[in-house]
């Protein structure tokens, strides 16, 4: 039977199929049906009534009459049918109900006329047709083996194929042959399994010997590496091909493709000169490849002369090839050639389309060559209709705004707008070069790029009028405009003007997003309107949006900076009654701004509520308790938050560190705070500036100076460079242990290091060395003092400080004289005064 070759064959045509149809279409029907009909209908018979019946929708198909039919099926029926069926859903339901039929059982063609017809992305059921076949054990033939394999392999199953290759022998009672071994290779040859592919071939030779691999074994196994991407293993394949002399045009062509798909194109090009020393012709698709090959590897120049290549074997290039290559020139910025190219490509009569205008038009921009723009649009653009031409205006539009030219693009939309037909002499885009046609207005996307644009320099007020024009042309605007300008307006505290933009954009349709509400949120958040910002979060909540934490963070921070810390709190808890849980960093805030405000139990309350019933507070929220307890005095309880983090798993920070080393200094557990640097050494923690000084202030406290002189070498050793910061504490603690001249060096050193002291540690200092006999010292340290004017301050320690040094060195006769000239001058009778208004003489 034909079916029977269609299904022995290596492939299923369409025009089989059809052949089939007619030979059913000329069998003559019986002149009547007859009440007792043969019992051994012919098949022309059954087919054409089976069918009939099936070409029908199923609710209208006669049950009795099939049941008749199916009392006579036979296999050659059911080729028949299958193959005329209209399409191969009806197929396929012929089919299920065939198998299903008492007596009958399909034969390997019925299953492969099956397998033709199922088109390639219906691969779920080809699975389950060979499962089928393999579950029934219908026998079959090395060809209708061979054929279902290859239908396989071409819906993309090569898992399934191997599994009905391997279950042919036992349950198909097939012996497969050298054919049967190509279509399973084949079938793994699409896939790209190289090393299931290389297993079979071994097993190939195995079976059927030397001998059984030839040049279309080879070539499968060659496209089967092109597939994977494995080079190496396609050069192994084409030396035994060459070696074999089986290499020809189709191979060499393969392989010159995958060569350029893998960027290898100067090997693919070698394969080319091959050919053509072969006498063979590369075709049209190969030089194709090759040509986008060189301009994905930014080759333009070679790319160039395989497009000249082509040229030679009269292969005419269509606006597919001229627009790969003259992005490429223009990516290169070889605009002049770009240019050349454009102009040959049209004397060729190949229109460009709006798309390789567009390139075009972004390389002009990209240089800044906008004077050339208007003239190349009013020349190319004429066969355009009027919405692409609008997206040439658009690119020039984006190309102003990068080069930050946004009042010009400015201009020009607003001369679109207006309907002014040339942008005014003088412009950046050149004078009278961009004829605007009366009926191109802009669109969504030009308003788009311009107030986007605007915003970014912060020329809000023109951005707005934009949006009014806009909405005057019936544009509709896009959501990215709206954020940006909505953000943009709350940064600048105009939170009334983002409402009222946000409202218009519900009225335009444009649904507003996450950043949207979150701009309003922020710009309440900025004025610290905890009610506001609640209403708009119940807004949020039904539109599915979710705050941002560093708003919430931010409204809490404001409100705690306000000493509005019942109003933080209680913006809190509103957040969860309407369903939106605080970040711990938002809570952190709130914990913050109470040990600020001096309630640092009240923060210890709110960080065990927090841990009783939403987060495990992080380290952050651990160090906030820690620094409040520090600055409050409660020494212990810091102490105790500190173990209590460690208990929970938690690893210090250097800022934990740190607070902790002045805890344990200003408690007097010296030894601890000795203990915990020596910790972040061996943890290699790398201690801070303020690690270093709380410590050596804390040395120095304790009358330790011989170790905190250490631990400042120590300190630099490590590369920690000192402050001012540290040099004051240094400077103080040693003048406070009594190593006052150690002191002197190391503010003579502070000096040279381009540090001073503040005011109230100077004239401390030069208190210590006037009380340790240093009165000279003390005089010129005094003098410089007041001569920068540092001692005219209300500050009454300060004042008497001065008062206590003038007094002491007016006693000294070395320093007595200096004094007098300092009070003859004015410089201390500040000083004076202020000491007299404290009640003192």
């Amino acid at each position: 039977m034909a079916l029977r070759r269609l299904a022995r064959a290596p492939a299923c045509s369409s025009s089989s199929s059809s052949s089939f149809r007619r030979s059913f279409s000329v069998v003559a029907p019986p002149a009547a049906e007859s009440s007792s009909p043969s019992p051994s209908p012919s098949p022309s018979y059954l087919a054409r009534h089976l069918l009939d019946e099936f070409s029908r929708p199923r609710a209208s198909r006669d049950a009795d009459r099939l049941r008749r039919l199916a009392a006579h099926l036979t296999a050659p029926a059911v080729e028949s049918v299958l193959v005329s069926l209209p399409s191969w859903r009806h197929a396929l339901d012929f089919f299920s109900w065939a198998e299903e039929q008492p007596g009958f059982r399909h034969s390997c063609y019925s299953f492969n006329a099956m397998a033709s017809l199922l088109p390639p992305h219906q691969s779920a059921h080809l699975d389950r047709l060979a499962s089928k076949a393999l579950a029934a054990g219908c026998p079959m033939t090395p060809g209708a083996l061979g054929f279902l394999l290859r239908c396989l392999g071409a819906a993309g199953l090569p898992n399934t194929a191997v599994l009905v290759f391997d279950g042919a022998r036992t349950r198909l009672s097939c012996t497969p042959n050298s054919y049967t071994f190509n279509c399973l290779l084949d079938a793994l040859a699409k896939a790209g399994h190289a090393d299931d592919a290389e297993t079979r071939l071994q097993e190939m030779v195995a079976t059927c010997g030397d001998g059984s691999v030839d040049k279309y074994t080879l070539t499968s196994l060659l496209q089967c590496y092109c597939n994977a991407g494995c080079p190496d293993g396609a050069n192994g394949v084409f030396q035994r091909m060459s070696q074999r002399g089986w290499v020809d045009e189709h191979v060499l062509t393969m392989l010159a493709v995958a060569f350029s798909k893998w960027g290898k194109v100067d090997q693919a090009v070698e394969l080319l000169g091959r050919m053509e020393a072969l006498g063979m012709r590369p075709s049209e698709k190969t030089l194709s490849v090759l040509v986008h090959g060189f301009v994905k590897q930014c080759r333009v120049d070679k790319a160039i002369e395989m497009f000249d290549k082509m040229a030679t074997y009269g292969f005419v290039a269509n606006l597919s090839m001229y627009s790969v290559l003259i992005e490429g020139l223009c990516m290169d910025k070889e605009i002049g050639k770009a240019v050349k190219l454009f102009e040959e490509m049209k004397n060729s009569e190949v229109a460009p389309d709006v798309r390789l205008l567009k390139k075009m038009v972004e390389a002009f921009c990209y240089e800044g060559d906008f004077s050339i723009v208007g003239p190349f649009i009013n020349e190319n653009a004429a066969q355009l209709k009027p919405s692409d031409v609008i997206a040439l205006y658009n690119v020039i539009l984006e190309g102003l705004v990068n080069h930050g030219q946004v009042e010009v693009a400015y201009q020009l939309l607003t001369s679109m707008l207006c309907g002014v037909h040339e942008i005014s002499e003088g412009s950046a885009v050149g004078a009278h070069v961009i004829d605007i046609g009366q009926d191109v207005k802009p669109n969504s996307e030009s308003f788009n790029i311009v107030v986007c644009g605007l915003c970014k320099v912060k020329k809000l007020d023109d951005a707005l009028a934009l949006i009014k024009d806009m909405v005057d042309i019936g544009c509709k605007g896009k959501l990215l405009m709206f954020n940006d300008l909505i953000y943009e307006l709350c940064s600048l505290d105009r939170l009334d003007e983002g409402y009222k933009l946000f409202n218009q954009m519900k009225d335009l349709r444009v649904v507003p997003s996450e950043f949207t509400y979150n701009s309003l949120f922020y710009g309440i958040c900025r004025r610290k309107d905890p009610n506001g910002a609640l209403d708009l979060l119940r807004k949020m909540r039904t539109n599915g949006h979710k705050p941002w934490i560093k708003n919430c963070t931010e409204m809490v921070q404001q409100l705690c900076f306000s000493g509005r810390i019942t109003e933080a709190l209680g913006f809190l808890e509103e957040m969860l009654k309407t369903g939106f849980l605080p970040d711990i960093v938002t809570y952190s805030a709130a914990m913050n701004g109470l040990c600020k405000a001096g309630e640092v139990d009240n923060a210890l309350g709110l960080f065990r509520d927090i841990s009783a019933k939403y987060y495990l507070p992080d380290v952050v929220a651990h160090n906030i308790l820690i620094n409040g307890f520090r600055i409050s005095g409660k020494l212990n309880e810091a102490q105790k938050i500190m173990e209590e983090m460690l208990e929970k798993g938690l690893f210090p920070s250097i800022i934990t560190y740190n607070l902790m080393i002045d805890v344990w200094c200003k408690s007097g557990n010296i030894g601890k705070a000795v203990n915990c640097l020596n910790k972040m050494f061996g943890e290699e923690e790398s201690p801070t500036i303020v690690t270093y000084t709380s410590l050596i202030d804390g040395l120095c406290s304790a009358g330790r100076p011989d170790e905190a002189i250490v631990l400042w070498h120590k300190m630099s050793d490590k590369g920690c460079a000192p402050n001012k910061i540290a040099y004051t504490a240094f400077v103080n603690g040693l003048s406070k242990c009594g190593r006052v001249e150690t002191a002197l060096t190391y503010y003579d050193e502070m000096l040279t290091k381009g540090f001073e002291l503040d005011t109230f540690s100077c004239l401390y200092f030069i208190n210590v060395l006037i009380s340790n006999g240093n009165s000279t010292k003390g005089c010129e340290l005094l003098k410089e003092v007041l001569q920068k004017d540092m001692a005219q301050s209300d500050d009454l320690k300060i004042v008497g400080l001065v008062n206590k040094a003038v007094g002491e060195l007016s006693k000294d006769e070395r320093t007595s004289p200096d004094i007098s000239i300092l009070v003859e001058k004015g410089l201390i009778s500040r000083a004076q005064t202020m000491h007299k208004k404290d009640g003192k003489n």
